[in-house]
């Protein structure tokens, strides 16, 4: 299904049931935005870097106006909802958008082994970041998406989640995501460990 949908080029990459906090101060996007809150309407980020605007975004929903100044500038909290590809830019707007179609994954059986190991991978790294484990009940409500949105990665492995057409696929790309972001944490404190130590080790 195809329809038209308001755009915001961005320097970021949001995914679906993502927090994205944003800065509004263009008087174009203070258009944008003002429509899409008065009717309750989705709006499309998509990725620009030097490439270029990516084909693949996400829309999102105004969550929370957090702050309106008198120049008219906002502070906001949107949400992801889902995945669209631009099919063609409409030039005749007071700003940018796009006829998009929605995307959805292809026909597949989730394979549970798979999930269950991007959750376990997942659970290994908040305990590690936050020294607490994520609540089971927490867990067992995420989807690759919802793991992802959580978590800081680069804007590259982002566009390649929200590229993807398979749950299995996206399920098995944030598990490596996750086990190399262990890796790194890993070596962060254990290089932290000797700087403390000023480069021996501690008996007692």
């Amino acid at each position: 299904m195809e329809q038209e949908l308001a755009l915001f080029p961005l320097g970021l990459v949001a995914l679906p049931t993502e927090a994205v906090p944003l800065h509004i101060f263009e008087e174009r996007y203070k258009t944008m935005i003002g429509e899409c809150i008065e009717q309750e309407s989705e709006f499309g980020i998509v990725w620009l870097n030097d490439d270029g605007l990516r084909q693949t975004g996400c829309a999102c929903v105004v969550e929370q106006v957090l702050e309106r100044m008198p120049d008219g500038r906002l502070n906001l909290i949107c949400r992801g909802t889902r995945p669209f590809r631009v099919i063609e830019q409409i030039e005749d707007r007071a700003y940018p958008a796009g006829r998009v179609a929605w995307l959805t994954d292809k026909d597949e059986q989730r394979d549970e082994q798979t999930l269950e190991s991007a959750r376990a991978a997942y659970g290994e790294l908040v305990e590690q970041a936050t020294d607490e484990p994520p609540a089971r009940e927490q867990l067992e409500a995420m989807d690759a998406y919802a793991m992802a949105a959580t978590v800081d990665f680069g804007l590259d492995a982002k566009q390649g989640l929200l590229d993807l057409r398979s749950e299995n696929a996206r399920l098995r790309l944030v598990t490596r995501l996750f086990r190399a972001a262990v890796k790194r944490l890993d070596f962060v404190e254990r290089a932290q460990a000797r700087a403390r130590s000023n480069g021996k080790v501690r008996f007692g």
